[in-house]
C-alpha cells in the first residue's frame, strides 16, 4: 500500500486520487426516514482502500473497528475510529470516512425515537469488551424479542465517553495554513515555533494564540497530535514501530512511545497488536 500523505487529513486526499474505491451515500436529515429498529449492527471486511464521499444517516450512527484503524472528517476536525475508541455520530451529521484495506469495520445504526440522544455532537466512546460483545450480540439472527430489547437497554446504559479523544482539530485561517501544509506534507518537519513565526513575520505568541483560538490546543500539542494520528495509519498498517517513529519526527521510539501514549492512552505497541 502507499504511504500516507497527509498528516492532518490523513489519507483521504489520497484516496482521492487513487484507485480506492469510493462510494456515495445519501445526504439524510435527521429522522428523515422511520426505521423499524432501535439498534441495527453491522460489519465489513475491507479488502481494498475505501473512502466514503460525505454523506449523512437518518439515524444516530456508532463506528468502530474490530481490527486496524479508520477516520472520519466532520467539519474542521478528523476523528480516529479503533478498537478501543468508537466515534458517536448524531443523525443528520454530514461526515466523510476512509479506512485501510484490511480494517475489520463495525458499525451499528441508532433509531432516533427509540433511543434517547447519547450526545448532541460527535463524541469519541470508549469500546469496553462487555459493550463489544452486547453489539455482536445483537447480530445474533436468533435472538428473541425480550432478549433483544435487553441487549439494546444495556448497550444504551453502557455508551460512555472515552477517557482518550482521537481527534484533530485543522485550522482554517490564513496564517496557519503553511503550518498545516508543512505537517501534512511531512509530519517529521522539525521547523519550531520561532522558525515559523519568523518565516511568518509574526510573533510566537500571535501563531500560539491562533492555534489555541482555532484548536483549543497550543503549536506544539497539535503537531504531536498531528504526529501520532499519522503514526496510527502506519501502525495500523504493521509497519515497525522505530520507523513509524523516524517517519513522523522522532528520533527514538521511547520519545515515539511516551508522545503516543500521552495522546491515546496506549502503548504503540499495544496498538500495532490491535490491528
Amino acid at each position: 500500500m502507499a504511504a500516507v500523505t497527509a498528516a492532518a487529513d490523513p489519507p483521504a486526499a489520497r484516496y482521492a486520487r487513487t484507485g480506492a474505491d469510493r462510494r456515495r451515500l445519501p445526504r439524510y436529515a435527521a429522522g428523515e426516514i422511520e426505521v423499524p429498529f432501535v439498534i441495527a449492527t453491522r460489519a465489513e471486511a475491507i479488502d481494498r482502500d475505501t473512502f466514503w464521499e460525505e454523506h449523512s444517516h437518518p439515524t444516530h450512527e456508532l463506528l468502530w473497528n474490530e481490527r486496524g484503524a479508520s477516520w472520519a472528517r466532520i467539519g474542521g476536525r478528523v476523528w480516529t475510529v479503533t478498537p478501543a475508541v468508537a466515534l458517536w455520530i448524531p443523525a443528520g451529521v454530514a461526515h466523510s470516512g476512509w479506512a485501510p484495506a484490511g480494517t475489520l469495520h463495525r458499525a451499528a445504526q441508532f433509531g432516533i425515537h427509540a433511543v434517547p440522544l447519547v450526545s448532541d455532537r460527535p463524541a469519541a466512546i470508549a469500546t469496553t469488551p462487555l459493550l463489544r460483545l452486547l453489539l455482536d450480540r445483537l447480530e445474533s439472527p436468533g435472538l428473541a424479542a425480550p432478549a433483544r430489547a435487553r441487549t439494546e437497554a444495556m448497550v444504551l446504559d453502557l455508551l460512555a465517553p472515552a477517557e482518550h479523544e482521537l481527534s484533530l482539530r485543522i485550522p482554517d485561517s490564513p496564517l496557519l495554513a503553511p503550518i498545516v501544509a508543512a505537517v501534512r506534507a511531512d509530519p517529521a518537519d522539525t521547523t519550531t515555533l520561532a522558525a515559523w513565526a519568523a518565516r511568518l513575520g509574526v510573533s510566537t505568541r500571535t501563531i500560539t494564540r491562533a492555534f489555541l483560538a482555532e484548536t483549543g490546543t497550543g503549536f506544539s500539542r497539535w503537531l504531536a497530535t498531528a504526529r501520532v494520528q499519522h503514526a496510527m495509519a502506519l501502525l495500523a498498517r504493521g509497519e515497525e514501530i522505530d520507523e513509524v517513529a523516524l517517519r513522523v519526527g522522532y528520533h527514538s521510539a521511547s520519545a515515539f512511545g511516551a508522545a503516543f501514549r500521552r495522546i491515546t492512552g496506549v502503548s504503540p505497541g499495544r496498538f500495532r497488536a490491535q490491528r
